[in-house]
């Protein structure tokens, strides 16, 4: 029976991904550069002082590292406070949980303040009880940490936590350290077979929830 969940934020709550998909380019041409290559490849393994010191390494770009760390910043902050919309059907589906006591809080590779603003503005933050990050707690999700903390918080036992991820490596993460794992559908990941035969059950959308329901109190 599930009694917890956490739940990632990008590409499984928000349908925020394209952000970080595109960030690379769009920076580039924001200042009148042409990108010459798929810079979301490129920076997938970067810090973002990596990713300013590739900019002036690479493309010749006359700001401090600073400066491009600040300009980018900007730009990723205007999307979450203005833009971002929720994935299909996750606040019913979020009310669902509530009315059958499950407790909810966030692991997010995103900075808090981020997620915050842009839960409050569409209207979900109030399900949640606390937003754990990566940074806040020292480890990427390549590592457990995130979701233990988050299931010390919600003060409930593994078998019943119930984590919620779009991306491979992190379901990975969460299942090979024994919880249970919802896997949800985003474009922006594309090892979908992968992701199914990790995870315990697959959501390829929010809109089923007693199907959902079913298959978790067996």
């Amino acid at each position: 029976m599930m009694r917890g969940a956490i739940f990632d934020v990008d590409g499984t709550l928000l349908d925020s991904m394209s952000i970080w998909d595109t960030i690379g380019e769009d920076y580039l041409r924001s200042i009148g550069y042409v990108p010459k290559e798929n810079l979301s490849e490129t920076f997938k393994t970067f810090s973002l002082y990596q990713a300013a010191c590739y900019y002036q390494k690479e493309y010749g770009v006359p700001l401090s590292a600073v400066q491009i760390m600040n300009d980018i910043n900007k730009m990723i902050s205007f999307f979450y406070q203005e833009k971002v919309q929720l994935k299909y059907g996750i606040e019913a589906f979020l009310r669902n949980l509530q009315n059958h006591d499950v407790k909810m809080c966030i692991a997010t590779a995103t900075d808090s303040s981020l997620i915050d603003v842009a839960l409050r503005r569409c209207g979900i933050r109030n399900y949640f009880s606390k937003i754990f990050t990566c940074r806040s707690v020292g480890y990427s999700k390549r590592e457990p940490i995130i979701y233990r903390e988050a299931m010390k918080h919600l003060k409930t036992l593994k078998i019943e936590t119930f984590v919620f991820e779009d991306a491979l490596h992190a379901a990975q993460t969460a299942k090979k350290d024994g919880f249970p794992v919802i896997g949800v559908y985003d474009r922006s990941e594309n090892q979908q077979t992968e992701l199914q035969e990790t995870v315990d059950f697959y959501l390829g959308d929010f809109l089923n929830f007693d199907s959902f329901w079913k298959y978790i109190s067996k």
